[in-house]
């Protein structure tokens, strides 16, 4: 089946996507979508999605958004190896942990959101770094003391398997050290980042190592 992935190298949740295929073993045709250009703007990308963000996967004519949805379509239709547990309970509990991450953390701190801080309220570098730091050490420090708290976690968000979890968790970590974030008190989440990164789904997926990397 033909696959595109409409992708962006530094976005978290293209990021996602990205490992989430390549844990998979699916093939892909990258298409490049340029953010600082405005690529995701234009009326032929919003033609395919009307959200004009990134990632969009395209799979055998359709158009597929929202990078958890996606993952769990993927999960759903390709379900080796699996990125959802198969109780009910350890599905909730990841993804409480891909919600924490993906609706209360990364909205706060997505890029139209700190541009909408400098455009609409005048604030500087200073404070818009100062916004990014505090919702981030909000929402990691949440998020450590829920996987302490349940005790679920082992290498990895749940038990010893990769899950949705992490590939939400690993992106939000590299972009808490792109900003300069302390990370220090979260040693629960550092140590999964850690054991992921060990994995090729996440090294090649990292943003780095993208074709359109600058």
């Amino acid at each position: 089946m033909s696959r595109q992935l409409y992708t962006f190298f530094r976005s978290s949740t293209s990021f996602r996507l990205r490992i989430a295929l390549a844990h998979k073993r699916l093939d892909y045709e990258p298409r490049y979508i340029s953010l600082p250009k405005m690529e995701h703007r234009t009326p032929s990308y919003c033609d395919i999605n009307p959200q004009g963000l990134v990632p969009l996967l395209v799979e055998g004519g359709r158009c597929l958004i929202q990078s958890m949805a996606v993952i769990e379509y993927l999960d759903e239709v390709y379900p080796d190896p699996p990125l959802m547990p198969k109780d009910p309970l350890g599905r909730i509990y990841v993804r409480a942990v891909s919600q924490i991450i993906g609706c209360e953390i990364h909205p706060l701190n997505n890029v139209r959101v700190l541009k909408h801080l400098k455009a609409q309220f005048k604030a500087d570098e200073a404070a818009t770094n100062a916004w990014y730091r505090h919702w981030i050490a909000e929402g990691l420090s949440g998020l450590e003391d829920y996987l302490r708290r349940e005790r679920l976690f082992g290498r990895f968000c749940y038990g010893d398997s990769v899950t949705m979890a992490d590939i939400c968790l690993v992106p939000q970590i590299f972009n808490a050290r792109r900003f300069n974030c302390p990370v220090d008190a979260y040693p629960i989440l550092l140590a999964i980042t850690d054991r992921c990164m060990a994995l090729d789904a996440f090294r090649t997926a990292e943003p780095s190592t993208q074709a359109d990397a600058f």
